[in-house]
């Protein structure tokens, strides 16, 4: 059985986009607090691309994977 490989590409948008809109517009999405991903996976996640890498966000930091980011963060 193989493993699912995270995307490269979504994991450098985590670190490079920013929130469009909402009480954390402007902040980086691997920034967001693990609270606002958990009322989005609540609430639902926007449709498209912005609602996938929210996603995939609230999936990272809920397994703690946190590290996957470390290196594609600009320094």
């Amino acid at each position: 059985m193989e493993l699912a490989q995270p995307n490269p590409e979504a994991l450098k948008q985590l670190v490079n986009m920013k929130m469009p809109f909402g009480k954390y517009k402007d902040t980086l999405l691997c920034d967001l607090p693990v609270t606002y991903l958990e009322w989005f996976q609540r609430k639902g996640f926007p449709d498209g691309k912005l609602g996938m890498l929210l996603e995939t966000m609230y999936v990272i930091r809920i397994n703690g994977l946190m590290q996957l980011l470390e290196p594609l963060k600009r320094r």
